[in-house]
């Protein structure tokens, strides 16, 4: 059976996503998916995004606004974008996304399956199930507006969807694993991230199969007319409601990941022995193992700072990404917050990558190898490494941003606004 592995609140977020960055989400997420998949399988891809701490890490690790609900949208596209050049060469196919998009992924699956060999058909109506389950058997005040499926060219699959609540601005991701899975009506969710919203309907849950059975039972005896008007008639008068079961000892224990509505990133929210770790592991292994990188001037070991957080969304165990916001500190994000996108720092984690990746396929494996003892060193220093402050760490990267190329969607709105003073100044003296 599948399992439910911990929930979290995501404020709702508008905008979009700058060209700029898109672009590098896509070619990043594609390498680290392909990192992952060469390493450890696709298996243990599609695990990692049915994980929402590592889900929301791996945003994180790509410069996208660290606490908001809009890394769903911005992953599933860079995934789908990134990905599918290696479609072939990876066996992983990314379907759907938000809005209309969401509304193609069966015709997708279908169209896919008929080139690949699997059971197309089968698919597409598991991600109408999936859908169904979340927009109608929870009823949880989330209405369902992005829905991607992940699958692998053996079947295996993954679906993340959201929801968002308009009211409490809030959204809510949810999701599927098809690894284990035997029902789609019984505790089939391998996570549900959101804010608790009280008491809500989950026909879902295991404890509701009477529920189920009843339901079915009194539509065959009653009929459609009947049944709504005894329900008319219950919701007419008031009811003591019956008191609530008690919850489940696995439920009580599952992490619960809360981001919060602020967009600078705090010293709370980052685990800051972990950073030193991190920075000391750059330090430690850089000279060494990214001599050549280091010969570039002022971006060489701020890159190998970034490779160590990569390195760890790419080898970390789960419990290493109960602090998203930490993931942040690789390449910023593209509000400013914790510093400006730093897009030089940002191209040469990608090369670096790239390089690792294509040398580990021809059997070379020295690169690859060095960035897992970037993983590995940082959880051995972690215990040991002392460094700058929170406060004292992100001022540096200020200061530094404009020798990494740092870039936010502010500069965008500020060019385009000086753009249109030219274009002005032009007209009025033509």
């Amino acid at each position: 059976m599948a399992n439910r592995t911990g929930s979290a609140d995501l404020p709702l977020h508008s905008g979009q996503v700058p060209r700029w960055l898109a672009d590098r989400m896509a070619k990043l997420g594609a390498v680290i998916a392909e990192a992952i998949v060469t390493t450890y399988g696709r298996d243990a891809f599609l695990a990692r995004l049915a994980h929402p701490f590592w889900f929301q890490s791996f945003g994180a690790v790509m410069g996208m606004d660290w606490h908001s609900s809009g890394i769903t949208t911005s992953v599933i596209g860079a995934l789908k974008r990134g990905l599918r050049p290696l479609e072939r060469e990876l066996g992983l196919y990314v379907c759907g996304g938000r809005g209309r998009h969401s509304l193609k992924t069966p015709d997708e699956l279908v169209a896919i399956g008929n080139r690949t060999g699997f059971d197309g058909a089968a698919l597409a109506r598991a991600s109408r199930l999936v859908a169904k389950v979340d927009g109608a058997a929870v009823q949880d005040g989330f209405d369902l507006y992005l829905h991607g499926f992940i699958v692998a060219a053996d079947g295996h699959w993954v679906v993340v969807q959201q929801g968002m609540h308009t009211d409490s601005k809030l959204a809510r991701r949810y999701h599927w694993q098809s690894a284990g899975l035997e029902s789609f009506v019984a505790a089939p969710h391998a996570a549900i991230e959101g804010a608790g919203q009280g008491e809500i309907i989950n026909l879902t849950d295991i404890r509701a199969e009477r529920a189920r059975a009843l339901q079915t039972g009194l539509l065959a005896d009653l009929g459609p007319d009947r049944l709504l008007a005894e329900i008319a008639r219950i919701e007419g008068r008031s009811l003591a409601p019956a008191a609530p079961e008690p919850p489940s000892a696995q439920l009580e224990l599952l992490p619960h990941l809360v981001m919060p509505t602020h967009h600078d990133v705090r010293p709370k929210d980052v685990m800051l022995r972990r950073l030193h770790g991190a920075l000391a592991a750059a330090a430690d292994r850089g000279p060494e193992d990214f001599a050549e990188l280091l010969l570039v001037p002022g971006i060489g070991a701020r890159t190998v700072a970034s490779l160590a957080l990569v390195a760890e969304v790419v080898h970390g165990a789960p419990a290493r990404f109960a602090d998203p916001a930490r993931f942040s500190m690789a390449h910023g994000g593209k509000d400013g917050h914790p510093f400006p996108v730093p897009l030089k720092v940002y191209d040469e984690t990608i090369r670096v990558m790239k390089s690792a990746v294509l040398k580990a396929g021809l059997g070379a494996t020295e690169e690859m190898e060095a960035i897992r003892r970037l993983d590995a060193e940082s959880r051995r220093l972690e215990r040991v490494a002392t460094g700058p402050s929170f406060h004292e760490h992100i001022a540096q990267e200020r200061r530094m941003s404009p020798t990494y190329g740092g870039r936010t969607v502010m500069d965008d709105a500020a060019e385009a606004a000086a753009r249109a003073h030219r274009g002005g100044y032009r007209r009025a003296g033509a």
